[in-house]
């Protein structure tokens, strides 16, 4: 099966975590563009070198796009870069040229665009560094109100206009990407939301595109490896099992939905059945909170897990998503006391949102599961990624880190290689970097 696939971006869970998943397959073919041509934390994706490798691709049997990094150089981009609705819609309608013109399958999504609760500018325009959480009041309070002008906010006319006609370009875009997809041109379509709150321009625009008949979830970084898994011929039937079955409707941080709909959603957008323990082909381990989702890197504690985990003698996999953006340490000392079998196990994560821990695991598991030409060897290089990031990294190593510093991330990682070495019964040989120069992703790179 022939696939390409345009990222995000060119971050390594956008990147090189998918071109991972797909060659556990060895069947698969994975067509992905030069990491030079895609965008990073202050870069635009060079987009007219994306249209111009869609145009010479071979024939394919499916696309995977991310239509943000297409229309606007990528999913940050969409928030920041000046160019008209006019100018943007001729680009899209020059993609769409490229894409009537490919005889395959495609799935696509677009983001509806975040409003983050904070004055943190990284990601944003520089304005978001003083005026982001009186933006985000505004955005709440107009939605829950339904009324822009009963709002006092004390924000200059200028940036309050520029962050408006941002969004609207942004939702008049996605209103095209729909009518398309009435049309045909799309097998599937998703708009994603993330960081969402109860009420904000975000999740109004949500509420009309999905009365517009749009299919719309909550998450982001791992939808293009949710529509991957979708575009894999063939149904997994995955069974459910949450370890605080009595907390499965909490909601998770960054997130609108209870963790059990996100299990749910995930399941399907994936292209994989909800089914009962003993018809299953996979049983889904969930480490959900009690309470409240942790936060380790922003010291929001959570009950960590507290019991017994023994593997079941049948395919299984494990999301963490007890704590967002880590391991919970307690679970993967339980987990560790078992002998971790290839036959069985069918992957870990901890990464980042429940969406994403979600959406990512089920997309590496229904690949195994399926897999015509299974390369145990590119599995294994999965997992230890997971367990050295996820658990290794973020729930350890990047809280006694104050900048990112290689030469102490290599020895800080050191003793973690050893365990997981032992755990997964191969060897770790691998270098650390941080593409975008900050602590909140690391590449893990096989020596």
């Amino acid at each position: 099966m022939k696939i390409a696939f345009v990222p995000i971006d060119n971050r390594p869970v956008c990147y090189t975590l998918p071109k991972l998943i797909a060659e556990i397959d060895s069947d698969i073919e994975f067509l992905i563009p030069d990491r030079k041509y895609l965008g990073d934390l202050n870069k635009s994706a060079d987009i007219e070198s994306l249209f111009e490798w869609l145009i010479s691709l071979p024939e394919i049997d499916a696309a995977v796009l991310s239509l943000d990094t297409l229309a606007y150089g990528g999913l940050i981009p969409s928030r920041r870069c000046p160019e008209t609705f006019e100018e943007i819609r001729n680009r899209i309608f020059t993609l769409k040229e490229i894409l009537e013109g490919k005889d395959c399958k495609i799935y696509a999504f677009s983001s509806i665009m975040r409003i983050s609760n904070n004055n943190i500018n990284e990601e944003e325009k520089e304005y978001w560094s003083m005026w982001g959480k009186k933006i985000f009041e505004y955005s709440y309070l107009s939605h829950k109100t339904n009324s822009e002008h009963c709002v006092e906010t004390g924000i200059p006319s200028e940036i309050l206009d520029d962050y408006i006609e941002t969004r609207r370009r942004n939702f008049e875009i996605n209103k095209i990407y729909l009518e398309w997809q009435k049309d045909g041109l799309f097998d599937t379509l998703i708009f994603s939301k993330d960081d969402c709150a109860e009420y904000g321009f975000n999740v109004r625009e949500a509420q009309v595109l999905e009365r517009m008949g749009a299919y719309v979830k909550t998450g982001a970084d791992e939808i293009p490896l949710s529509l991957l898994s979708r575009a894999i011929d063939g149904c997994v039937k995955i069974c459910p099992i949450f370890l605080e079955p009595k907390c499965k409707d909490l909601i998770s941080n960054y997130e609108d939905i209870s963790i059990e709909s996100c299990v749910y959603g995930q399941i399907d957008i994936a292209g994989c059945r909800v089914c009962d323990e003993d018809d299953a082909d996979i049983l889904l381990y969930v480490n959900n909170f009690k309470n409240n989702q942790g936060e380790i890197v922003m010291n929001i504690g959570t009950e960590e897990f507290n019991g017994n985990f023994v593997v079941p003698k049948k395919p299984y996999m494990i999301a963490d998503v007890r704590f967002a953006n880590g391991a919970d340490n307690n679970f993967i000392y339980e987990l560790f006391k078992n002998k971790i079998e290839d036959k069985y196990f069918y992957g870990y994560s901890a990464w980042n949102t429940s969406a994403n821990t979600l959406g990512s695991l089920i997309c590496a598991a229904k690949i195994k599961f399926l897999a015509r030409k299974y390369n145990p060897e590119v599995f294994r290089k999965l997992q230890v990624t997971r367990f050295l990031d996820d658990w290794a990294y973020q729930a350890n190593v990047r809280q006694v880190l104050s900048i990112p510093d290689i030469e102490q991330l290599n020895l800080n990682m050191k003793s973690f290689e050893k365990v997981i070495e032992t755990i997964l019964n191969t060897e770790v040989n691998v270098s650390y970097r941080y593409p975008w120069k900050r602590l909140f992703e690391v590449e893990i790179e096989f020596n």
